[in-house]
């Protein structure tokens, strides 16, 4: 098995999970060992589904603005741990490579392997969601139609994706690419580059 295969494994055990009680409020329950990448990838995987319901909820067109600016914030602390968990995850990868010596003419990639793996996580979701909506007995017949076209779609955006990752990882591997990982700098969650929130302390 592949380690996009074992991934998409993860990533639809993880939905799966999630739907049998299909409540934001549900507490994770991690199957695998905290210190291995298989808890990451579950973890972050979780984070991405109750994300997505929290989008679903917030668009509620009869949804006050209390518990509207409720579920922003809470989007915000939920971006904030998806970022977390990405930078995690690629710290694995350091680590599994930290011996690879990069050939002369090696490569850098335009993105870490980890933050290929979370729109590998996203296109779980959708994949999952776009299936449901082929199989919705209230829809029209066209859009159970328009739906299937768009999943065949998404499921192949998944293969290749999967490929490419499993291709960066054996490049990398190879050291016929490097990877270098940029912490994020989100200034609008910290105190002290939000003027905002330094503002207020005057």
């Amino acid at each position: 098995m592949s380690f996009t295969e074992h991934c998409n494994s993860i990533f639809d055990k993880v939905i799966g999970d999630y739907h049998l009680r299909d409540n934001v409020d549900t507490p994770i329950q991690n199957p695998y060992g905290r210190d291995s990448i298989d808890h990451s990838l579950y973890t972050k995987c979780w984070i991405d589904t109750v994300q997505w319901h929290l989008e679903d909820l917030i668009r509620d067109p009869h949804i006050s603005p209390e518990d509207a600016l409720s579920l922003k914030r809470r989007i915000d602390r939920s971006n904030q741990d998806r970022t977390d968990l990405v930078e995690q995850i690629d710290s694995y990868f350091r680590q599994t490579y930290s011996e690879v010596r990069p050939l002369a003419d090696a490569r850098l990639n335009t993105e870490s392997p980890a933050w290929a793996i979370d729109r590998l996580s996203i296109l779980a979701l959708k994949i999952y969601h776009m299936r449901e909506e082929t199989e919705r007995a209230d829809a029209t017949e066209e859009h159970r139609r328009r739906c299937g076209a768009k999943l065949d779609v998404l499921l192949e955006q998944r293969a290749d994706l999967s490929l490419a990752i499993d291709q960066l990882l054996d490049d990398i591997a190879a050291g016929r690419k490097y990877m270098k990982v940029y912490r994020q700098m989100k200034m609008y969650n910290d105190p002290a580059t939000n003027p905002v929130l330094y503002g207020k302390k005057g």
